[in-house]
């Protein structure tokens, strides 16, 4: 195997592991929140998060400059707000729900494009849209509920809030290093959430016990650990690849919410979970993987 392919299959088995991460995340949100409120669990976990990226990222912390600060505020407000509905939500949901709903923020981006930039969605994008209404409709009406309630609702606001973070990410990505990117976002996440737990939530209360291992785990592995994995392995694999293994998120966190949180799962809701990862599969491939590559000679010939 040369050098290069060996590269590509470590990076795709580094994203699966930030995939199985993520996944767990949803599992580790859920078990704890009756120990925690969720916007003083979202300020935790950025704050975690917070301290290990400045200490990675102090060198050039120095360099900060007033671009880098307005980029921050505008995506870390689109990651808190991403963060914090999709916490909210997940009480009256479970986490495999939350999960492919949440998803589906990469069906949403090229609409938002087109919206903000004029720029009209290609055929896949259309495609994947009418997928994932499809795919919502028959996640949430195939539980005992039989209709969408408030915990999908606040996971479908929490997936506008993540398209929005993805687009204001790659607009100041490009005039800001992405660690001064990161660390600003953080410290706008921690300190939006706090003062917003404070004033809904009331007077801090520590976390103790399981409550406090899930925080840090969040804050860990989830947040820190994982995009410093994701940032790394993209170097070494195609978006292509990256796209299809991230996506797997949704299903390891239905996987795991019926393993170890017993929750409910029926063969319409199954079908619900098939078709919204069509549908991303879709929004963020367009299926290129299926098309065969164009040889060297049919290159030239062309």
């Amino acid at each position: 195997m040369k050098s290069s392919n060996k590269k590509m299959v470590f990076a795709d088995l580094a994203l699966l592991l930030v995939a199985v991460i993520w996944g767990t995340g949803f599992i580790v949100t859920k078990n704890i929140l009756s120990g925690i409120t969720p916007l003083y669990m979202v300020a935790m976990r950025f704050a975690v998060a917070t301290v290990i990226i400045t200490v990675i990222s102090l060198p050039k912390l120095k360099s900060i400059k007033f671009s880098d600060i307005k980029g921050g505020l505008i995506v870390g407000c689109m990651l808190f707000l991403g963060f914090a509905t999709q916490t909210i939500g997940i009480q009256y949901t479970t986490a495999g729900k939350s999960a492919f709903l949440t998803g589906t923020n990469v069906v949403m981006v090229p609409f938002i494009v087109w919206f903000i930039y004029k720029k009209r969605p290609d055929i896949y994008a259309i495609i994947a849209a009418v997928l994932c209404f499809v795919g919502v409709s028959l996640l949430t009406a195939g539980d005992e509920m039989g209709a969408m309630g408030p915990g999908d609702l606040w996971a479908l606001s929490c997936a506008l809030f993540f398209a929005l973070h993805i687009i204001s990410t790659s607009i100041f990505v490009k005039k800001s290093d992405p660690a001064i990117l990161t660390f600003l976002q953080f410290v706008v996440v921690t300190l939006l959430a706090f003062i917003t737990a404070f004033v809904v939530e009331g007077p801090v209360v520590m976390p103790v016990g399981d409550s406090m291992l899930g925080v840090l785990y969040l804050g860990v592995f989830s947040t820190c650990a994982a995009f410093f994995i994701q940032t790394i392995a993209q170097k070494y694999t195609s978006a292509t690849h990256a796209a299809i293994i991230l996506s797997m998120e949704a299903m390891f966190g239905t996987l795991f919410g019926i393993l170890i949180l017993s929750e409910p799962f029926t063969f319409i809701m199954g079908l619900g979970c098939f078709v919204i990862l069509m549908a991303i599969i879709t929004a963020e491939t367009g299926w290129s993987f299926l098309r065969p590559k164009k040889t060297i000679h049919e290159k030239s010939v062309a």
